[in-house]
This record gives structure tokens, sequence and C-alpha cells, in this order.
């Protein structure tokens, strides 16, 4: 049997464009749980999980662009923190150079 996608690797990551394209058991007698059954039930299970593993694609990759969009303003904000270690380092040193001439 060939498919175009498993359910670790689907053909593509849209939710809206993964259909399976499963074709039915060829026998001669169909089986129980599946006689008369449509075929979209019958891929049902597989559906199913595919569109879980979608969601969760997609949550991922919002989460990772939140995290590349907060990355920035991470920089930032401790850019200005080690500014004003600086700052404050330079007023000590200011002091102590001051304290030491008065001597």
């Amino acid at each position: 049997m060939s498919t175009t996608g498993t359910i670790d690797r689907p053909a593509t990551h849209d939710p809206m464009k993964q259909v399976p394209t499963m074709t039915p058991p060829v026998s001669d007698t169909p089986a129980p749980e599946t006689s008369g059954a449509p075929e979209s039930r019958q891929n049902r299970n597989r559906e199913m999980q595919l569109i879980q593993e979608a969601l969760a694609r997609a949550h991922m990759h919002d989460r990772l662009q939140e995290a590349e969009s907060e990355r920035p303003a991470a920089r930032l904000a401790a850019a200005r923190r080690m500014q004003r270690r600086a700052e404050r380092a330079s007023l000590r040193a200011r002091r102590a150079l001051a304290m030491a001439l008065m001597q």
C-alpha cells in the first residue's frame, strides 16, 4: 500500500490538506467493522491523529515565533542592565581616584 504521507511525516503541514488517501483492503469479503461504512470513516483514526499532529506542529511554530520576537527585547534589557552596571563601576572608580588624590 502506498500512501502520500505517514503519521510522523505527512505530505503537507497544512491541516486542511492532510486528507489521507488510503485505499481499502483488497479482499473477497468486506471486513465486518467497515462493511457499508463510507471511505471517510475508514480512515477516521488516521485523520484524527494527523489533525492532532498538525495542531501540535502549529502550536510549536507559534511558540517559536513568540520566542523569536521576545529575543530582541531580552537583549535590550540585558544591555541596559550592563550599561547601568558599567556606569556604577565608573562612578566608583572616580570616587576612589578622588579619595586617593585627597590623601
